[in-house]
Protein backbone atom coordinates (compact mmCIF):
# COMPACT_ATOMS: atom_id res chain seq x y z
CA UNK A 1 0.00 0.00 0.00
CA UNK A 2 1.13 3.41 -0.56
CA UNK A 3 2.56 5.68 1.80
CA UNK A 4 -0.69 8.40 1.02
CA UNK A 5 1.25 11.09 2.90
CA UNK A 6 4.55 10.39 -0.08
CA UNK A 7 1.85 10.77 -2.60
CA UNK A 8 0.52 14.09 -0.71
CA UNK A 9 3.85 15.42 -0.81
CA UNK A 10 4.72 14.47 -4.05
CA UNK A 11 2.07 16.68 -5.45
CA UNK A 12 3.47 19.60 -3.22
CA UNK A 13 6.41 19.24 -4.61
CA UNK A 14 5.42 19.31 -8.00
CA UNK A 15 2.94 22.17 -7.97
CA UNK A 16 5.95 23.85 -6.22
CA UNK A 17 8.08 23.27 -9.11
CA UNK A 18 6.46 24.01 -11.86
CA UNK A 19 3.94 27.02 -10.88
CA UNK A 20 6.55 28.69 -8.37
CA UNK A 21 9.27 28.42 -10.44
CA UNK A 22 9.59 27.15 -13.65
CA UNK A 23 6.41 29.09 -14.71
CA UNK A 24 7.36 32.21 -12.80
CA UNK A 25 10.28 33.12 -14.89
CA UNK A 26 9.66 31.29 -18.17
CA UNK A 27 6.09 31.87 -18.80
CA UNK A 28 5.26 28.70 -20.67
CA UNK A 29 1.89 27.85 -20.12
CA UNK A 30 1.86 24.76 -22.20
CA UNK A 31 4.80 22.76 -20.28
CA UNK A 32 2.73 22.95 -17.07
CA UNK A 33 0.44 20.29 -18.35
CA UNK A 34 3.50 18.04 -19.49
CA UNK A 35 5.34 18.52 -16.34
CA UNK A 36 2.84 17.61 -13.98
CA UNK A 37 1.47 14.89 -16.01
CA UNK A 38 4.67 13.42 -16.25
CA UNK A 39 5.50 13.91 -13.01
CA UNK A 40 1.78 12.27 -11.59
CA UNK A 41 2.26 9.37 -13.88
CA UNK A 42 5.96 8.33 -13.35
CA UNK A 43 4.41 8.06 -9.77
CA UNK A 44 1.55 5.64 -10.93
CA UNK A 45 3.59 3.57 -12.91
CA UNK A 46 6.43 3.58 -10.06
CA UNK A 47 3.82 2.94 -7.12
CA UNK A 48 2.77 -0.48 -9.16
CA UNK A 49 5.82 -1.36 -10.16
CA UNK A 50 7.16 -1.08 -6.56
CA UNK A 51 4.40 -3.51 -5.44
CA UNK A 52 4.37 -6.24 -8.33
CA UNK A 53 6.53 -8.53 -9.19
CA UNK A 54 7.73 -6.85 -12.57
CA UNK A 55 11.43 -5.99 -11.93
CA UNK A 56 12.55 -2.33 -11.55
CA UNK A 57 14.70 -2.62 -14.39
CA UNK A 58 12.18 -2.57 -16.85
CA UNK A 59 9.94 -0.45 -15.35
CA UNK A 60 13.02 2.55 -15.32
CA UNK A 61 13.84 1.11 -19.08
CA UNK A 62 10.12 2.14 -19.83
CA UNK A 63 10.32 5.61 -18.81
CA UNK A 64 13.58 6.22 -20.50
CA UNK A 65 12.04 5.07 -23.83
CA UNK A 66 9.06 7.35 -22.89
CA UNK A 67 11.46 10.38 -22.14
CA UNK A 68 12.96 9.83 -25.65
CA UNK A 69 9.76 9.97 -27.13
CA UNK A 70 8.53 12.93 -24.98
CA UNK A 71 11.78 14.63 -25.88
CA UNK A 72 12.21 14.34 -29.66
CA UNK A 73 8.12 15.58 -29.93
CA UNK A 74 8.52 19.05 -29.71
CA UNK A 75 11.95 21.38 -29.57
CA UNK A 76 12.44 22.47 -26.04
CA UNK A 77 15.14 24.71 -24.52
CA UNK A 78 17.76 23.16 -22.40
CA UNK A 79 16.72 24.77 -19.30
CA UNK A 80 13.23 22.95 -20.03
CA UNK A 81 14.92 19.53 -20.71
CA UNK A 82 16.27 20.23 -16.76
CA UNK A 83 12.87 20.99 -15.73
CA UNK A 84 11.59 17.87 -17.30
CA UNK A 85 13.93 15.47 -15.85
CA UNK A 86 13.23 17.65 -12.42
CA UNK A 87 9.65 16.40 -12.65
CA UNK A 88 10.75 12.86 -14.00
CA UNK A 89 12.83 12.74 -10.49
CA UNK A 90 10.05 13.74 -8.05
CA UNK A 91 7.76 11.25 -9.57
CA UNK A 92 10.60 8.39 -8.88
CA UNK A 93 11.14 9.66 -5.56
CA UNK A 94 8.03 9.38 -4.30
CA UNK A 95 6.89 6.16 -6.43
CA UNK A 96 9.43 4.39 -4.56
CA UNK A 97 8.35 4.85 -1.26
CA UNK A 98 11.72 4.88 0.57
CA UNK A 99 12.30 4.02 4.14
CA UNK A 100 12.38 5.85 6.23
CA UNK A 101 9.35 8.32 5.08
CA UNK A 102 11.76 11.26 5.38
CA UNK A 103 13.82 10.56 2.91
CA UNK A 104 11.16 11.51 -0.45
CA UNK A 105 10.11 15.19 1.37
CA UNK A 106 13.77 15.36 1.76
CA UNK A 107 15.19 14.83 -1.27
CA UNK A 108 12.09 16.67 -3.04
CA UNK A 109 12.89 19.49 -1.29
CA UNK A 110 16.61 19.53 -1.93
CA UNK A 111 15.83 19.48 -5.64
CA UNK A 112 13.63 22.23 -6.02
CA UNK A 113 15.73 24.29 -3.72
CA UNK A 114 18.80 23.44 -6.39
CA UNK A 115 16.03 24.51 -9.44
CA UNK A 116 15.36 27.55 -7.64
CA UNK A 117 19.07 28.73 -6.90
CA UNK A 118 20.73 27.55 -10.05
CA UNK A 119 17.74 29.41 -12.44
CA UNK A 120 17.53 32.57 -10.28
CA UNK A 121 21.47 32.95 -10.25
CA UNK A 122 21.29 36.83 -10.77
CA UNK A 123 25.05 36.16 -12.27
CA UNK A 124 23.28 34.94 -15.61
CA UNK A 125 20.00 36.63 -15.15
CA UNK A 126 20.98 39.08 -17.80
CA UNK A 127 22.84 36.47 -20.45
CA UNK A 128 20.86 35.50 -23.67
CA UNK A 129 21.50 33.54 -26.86
CA UNK A 130 20.16 34.27 -30.69
CA UNK A 131 20.48 33.66 -33.84
CA UNK A 132 20.77 36.40 -35.93
CA UNK A 133 20.90 36.25 -39.80
CA UNK A 134 22.64 39.29 -41.11
CA UNK A 135 22.07 41.01 -44.44
CA UNK A 136 25.77 41.99 -44.62
CA UNK A 137 28.88 39.22 -45.06
CA UNK A 138 30.91 40.88 -42.21
CA UNK A 139 35.07 38.96 -42.94
CA UNK A 140 36.38 40.95 -39.22
CA UNK A 141 35.04 39.69 -36.19
CA UNK A 142 35.80 43.20 -34.66
CA UNK A 143 33.25 44.77 -37.40
CA UNK A 144 30.80 41.46 -36.87
CA UNK A 145 30.95 42.29 -33.01
CA UNK A 146 30.10 46.00 -33.41
CA UNK A 147 27.08 45.26 -35.78
CA UNK A 148 25.69 42.89 -33.19
CA UNK A 149 26.86 44.94 -30.21
CA UNK A 150 24.24 47.64 -32.04
CA UNK A 151 21.37 45.29 -33.46
CA UNK A 152 20.94 43.50 -29.69
CA UNK A 153 21.48 46.42 -27.27
CA UNK A 154 24.11 44.42 -25.26
CA UNK A 155 28.01 42.76 -24.58
CA UNK A 156 28.20 40.39 -26.47
CA UNK A 157 30.80 37.76 -25.21
CA UNK A 158 30.55 35.02 -27.69
CA UNK A 159 30.09 34.91 -31.79
CA UNK A 160 29.85 31.97 -33.49
CA UNK A 161 29.79 31.96 -37.48
CA UNK A 162 27.44 29.54 -38.78
CA UNK A 163 27.19 29.80 -42.32
CA UNK A 164 28.39 32.74 -44.79
CA UNK A 165 26.68 33.01 -48.25
CA UNK A 166 28.36 35.39 -50.20
CA UNK A 167 26.00 34.74 -53.54
CA UNK A 168 23.14 36.13 -51.53
CA UNK A 169 25.26 37.91 -49.32
CA UNK A 170 23.84 36.65 -46.20
CA UNK A 171 25.62 35.19 -42.79
CA UNK A 172 24.15 33.77 -40.11
CA UNK A 173 25.85 33.92 -36.68
CA UNK A 174 25.21 32.05 -33.12
CA UNK A 175 25.34 35.22 -30.42
CA UNK A 176 26.11 34.69 -26.56
CA UNK A 177 25.79 38.33 -24.88
CA UNK A 178 24.53 40.18 -22.20
CA UNK A 179 21.64 42.38 -22.10
CA UNK A 180 23.18 46.51 -20.83
CA UNK A 181 21.12 47.57 -17.98
CA UNK A 182 17.88 49.75 -19.56
CA UNK A 183 18.67 48.38 -22.93
CA UNK A 184 17.03 45.83 -25.38
CA UNK A 185 17.58 44.73 -28.54
CA UNK A 186 14.08 46.64 -29.63
CA UNK A 187 15.45 50.19 -28.61
CA UNK A 188 19.20 49.74 -29.53
CA UNK A 189 17.57 48.58 -32.99
CA UNK A 190 15.72 51.86 -33.60
CA UNK A 191 18.33 54.00 -32.06
CA UNK A 192 21.42 52.60 -34.17
CA UNK A 193 19.41 52.75 -37.91
CA UNK A 194 17.49 55.75 -38.85
CA UNK A 195 14.51 54.74 -41.71
CA UNK A 196 13.27 57.53 -44.45
CA UNK A 197 10.22 55.78 -46.04
CA UNK A 198 9.38 57.25 -49.11
CA UNK A 199 5.96 56.74 -51.05
CA UNK A 200 5.58 57.08 -55.23
CA UNK A 201 2.09 58.39 -56.18
CA UNK A 202 -0.21 57.56 -58.52
CA UNK A 203 1.18 60.92 -60.37
CA UNK A 204 4.88 60.18 -59.77
CA UNK A 205 5.24 62.07 -57.23
CA UNK A 206 7.40 61.23 -54.37
CA UNK A 207 6.64 61.51 -50.91
CA UNK A 208 8.37 61.79 -47.66
CA UNK A 209 6.47 61.84 -44.53
CA UNK A 210 6.61 65.82 -43.16
CA UNK A 211 7.59 67.00 -46.78
CA UNK A 212 5.02 68.54 -49.27
CA UNK A 213 5.61 66.73 -52.67
CA UNK A 214 7.07 68.36 -55.43
CA UNK A 215 6.40 66.83 -59.32
CA UNK A 216 9.48 66.48 -61.85
CA UNK A 217 9.43 67.28 -65.61
CA UNK A 218 8.72 64.34 -67.71
CA UNK A 219 11.48 61.19 -68.11
CA UNK A 220 13.78 62.94 -64.87
CA UNK A 221 12.73 59.39 -63.41
CA UNK A 222 13.68 60.23 -60.19
CA UNK A 223 12.06 62.34 -57.23
CA UNK A 224 12.36 65.51 -54.67
CA UNK A 225 12.05 66.46 -51.91
CA UNK A 226 10.43 70.03 -50.71
CA UNK A 227 12.37 70.59 -48.33
CA UNK A 228 15.79 69.52 -50.47
CA UNK A 229 14.99 72.00 -53.21
CA UNK A 230 16.01 75.42 -53.20
CA UNK A 231 13.41 78.60 -53.53
CA UNK A 232 14.68 79.65 -56.56
CA UNK A 233 13.85 76.43 -58.48
CA UNK A 234 10.30 75.74 -57.59
CA UNK A 235 8.19 77.50 -60.00
CA UNK A 236 10.76 75.57 -62.75
CA UNK A 237 9.77 72.41 -61.23
CA UNK A 238 5.98 73.41 -61.19
CA UNK A 239 5.89 74.53 -64.77
CA UNK A 240 7.95 70.77 -65.71
CA UNK A 241 5.13 68.99 -63.79
CA UNK A 242 2.50 71.02 -66.12
CA UNK A 243 4.49 70.15 -69.20
CA UNK A 244 4.09 66.23 -68.51
CA UNK A 245 0.55 66.74 -67.85
CA UNK A 246 1.12 66.12 -63.77
CA UNK A 247 -1.16 67.43 -61.52
CA UNK A 248 -0.19 70.93 -59.88
CA UNK A 249 0.58 70.45 -56.00
CA UNK A 250 1.39 73.21 -53.81
CA UNK A 251 4.31 73.67 -52.33
CA UNK A 252 4.82 75.55 -49.14
CA UNK A 253 7.89 76.42 -47.16
CA UNK A 254 8.46 74.09 -44.37
CA UNK A 255 8.15 76.30 -40.88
Amino acid sequence: MPNLWIVAVDLVAILVLTYAVYFRRHRRSEMLLAYIGLNVGVLAVTSVLATSTVGAGLGLGLFGVLSIIRLRSSELAQEEVAYFFASLALGLIAGLQPDPWWIAPLFSAALILVMLLVDSNPKTAGYRRQVVTLDTVYPDEVQLTARLEQLLGGTVRRVIVQETDLVRDMQRVDVRYVVRSGGSPRSALLAATTTRTTTTTPAGLVHRPGDDAVPLGAGTGAGAYASDVPESLRPALRRAGHAAQVPQVDVQARS
